[in-house]
């Protein structure tokens, strides 16, 4: 089972001339909006500032494939003096009622130009020996921003530890067990304590979205193609099998891959149904030769009449779609039980 490309993408590139997107046009998180039949598209953009601040924009499709840019400036940018002054970036969207909850990562200051010689620019400006770790190693922390209309935003807060390179990020659409659900990837949780080697998928639970803390290990590299790290990429849909979320891996090769997993309907820490190989790798110019080679990154899908459409960064640079059948995948997963 693979998912299979649009012949024309990259459907998303970056824009000649622009002064804040010009180098970057990716890594997608999409919500579709079943009354205006409507897919709204948040990617991550960047100019080619040295600095490489990295902002949010907008674009919309009524079929799923074809995007059309929403605005001629980001929907959401760096805050000039406040804790994500550095890039917003990577978004994953839910809706709850009327409004949008949008997971994204974060760092208090500029990444540089991190492709350019070794990472050179890749620096945070000097900070006292005493100043907290986020700060002096630029690490990535994720917030939660709100929206109703990708106009006017409320910048809810911080949702992960500072003290943790902790991204891939985003919630469950609804309360489960009356609580909130919350998928992560800690970069540093590795070691026997840890359970796992390599960084893992976790998930944690709480009363309110902006405290989901009693972290558990959901699931951990198992297979050759996925044995340097694994996180999760797309929110979860409830699907007849239970809740389906798309995941990336990273192999000895650097690839960055996509697998799926289902997760039990009623015990989302439980993994049921879980993909042995890949179903989406880095093949096509668009996902080979860009920033960081060998990506195929996702941060949304979508179901339109019954079509599972995947929305991925190529390279660090483009956005692609992938789709299949939505019965297709979920027939392919009840052969691959998680015993």
């Amino acid at each position: 089972m693979k998912l299979k490309r649009f012949d024309g993408n990259p459907i998303l590139s970056p824009v000649l001339g622009s002064w804040w997107e010009s180098t970057v046009a990716t890594n997608p998180g999409a919500w579709y909006d079943e009354a205006s039949k409507t897919v709204y598209m948040l990617y991550r953009a960047a100019g080619d500032d040295l600095e490489h601040k990295i902002h949010l924009g907008l674009a919309t499709s009524t079929d799923g494939i074809h995007f059309k840019r929403a605005f001629d400036k980001p929907v959401l940018s760096p805050s000039e003096l406040g804790f994500d002054g550095g890039c917003v970036e990577d978004p994953r969207i839910i809706k709850i009622g009327e409004w949008y909850y949008v997971t994204y990562a974060s760092r208090p200051f500029p990444p540089g130009q991190y492709w350019l010689d070794g990472g050179r620019h890749h620096r945070p400006p000097a900070c006292p020996p005493d100043f907290p770790w986020h700060l002096r190693q630029n690490a990535t922390t994720t917030y939660l921003g709100l929206t109703q209309d990708f106009k006017s935003w409320y910048r809810a807060g911080r949702l992960t530890n500072p003290k943790v390179d902790d991204r891939d990020v985003y919630f469950f659409p609804e309360k489960i067990n009356g609580k909130y659900w919350m998928i992560h990837r800690p970069m540093n949780w590795t070691g026997p304590e840890y359970g796992t080697e390599y960084p893992a998928m976790w998930i944690s639970s709480g009363d309110d979205l902006l405290s989901c803390n009693d972290a558990k290990l959901l699931a951990k590299a198992e297979y050759p193609w996925e044995n340097k790290k694994i996180g999760g990429n797309t929110p979860p849909i409830r699907t007849e099998l239970g809740w389906l979320t798309l995941y990336h891996a990273v192999g000895t090769d650097k690839l960055y891959r996509l697998g799926a997993l289902v997760l039990d309907p009623k015990d989302p820490t439980r993994v049921t149904h879980r993909t042995r190989d890949w179903i989406l790798q880095p093949e096509m110019d668009y996902e080979l030769n860009g920033f960081y080679p060998g990506v195929c990154f996702p941060c949304g899908k979508v179901v339109i009449n019954g079509t599972l459409y995947v929305y991925y960064g190529g390279a660090d640079k483009y956005v692609g779609v992938a789709t299949a059948p939505l019965s297709e995948l979920l027939d392919y997963l009840k052969k691959c039980p998680v015993t």
